[in-house]
């Protein structure tokens, strides 16, 4: 199946639009796909949700870091962030401080406990990533990250 349709003009000359061919919206699928098995993975061995986990992911590769910093960085609306963060700090997860530099911040970084779980978490991350991937050429791999960036920039301008 190619990525490219026609020019979505059907027989009546009215516009068609083909999800099935349409590139936003496999690629909308394809992500919400690849999220769902890691988030089966982690849901079922850790009782973290995705947003948790990418909360999580952020403080682990960044911390110290505030809400606000985190869903920039996860690109997470600032509802799903507060919503990761409570849980995770239900769960004793993450440790909390407000700013020195700014009263109005809170920063936020991963408790012992929650460095532990990171530390599980990243090899099964790694390993996920290579069996959705396997099989797959290593040029066609960086083409095809290449190609995810230049999509990424020119969308987010």
């Amino acid at each position: 199946m190619s990525i490219m349709s026609t020019d979505g003009v059907a027989d009546g000359d009215e516009p068609k639009l083909n999800l099935q061919s349409y590139l936003p919206y496999r690629m909308a699928v394809l992500s919400e796909v690849v999220a769902q098995g890691l988030a089966r993975q982690h849901l079922n061995r850790f009782n973290i949700a995705i947003p948790e986990w990418r909360v999580l992911a952020t403080l682990g590769a960044f911390s110290p870091l505030t809400a606000k910093a985190i869903g920039q960085h996860s690109r997470m609306h600032k509802t799903k962030v507060s919503r990761a963060v409570t849980a995770l700090e239900a769960r004793s997860l993450l440790r909390s401080e407000v700013s020195p530099h700014d009263r109005r911040e809170i920063n936020l970084w991963l408790s012992e406990e929650g460095q532990a779980l990171y530390r599980q978490i990243v090899p099964l991350a790694h390993a996920y990533q290579a069996e959705i991937v396997a099989g797959i050429d290593p040029q066609d791999l960086e083409t095809m990250t290449r190609t995810m960036e230049i999509i990424f920039q020119r969308a987010d301008a």
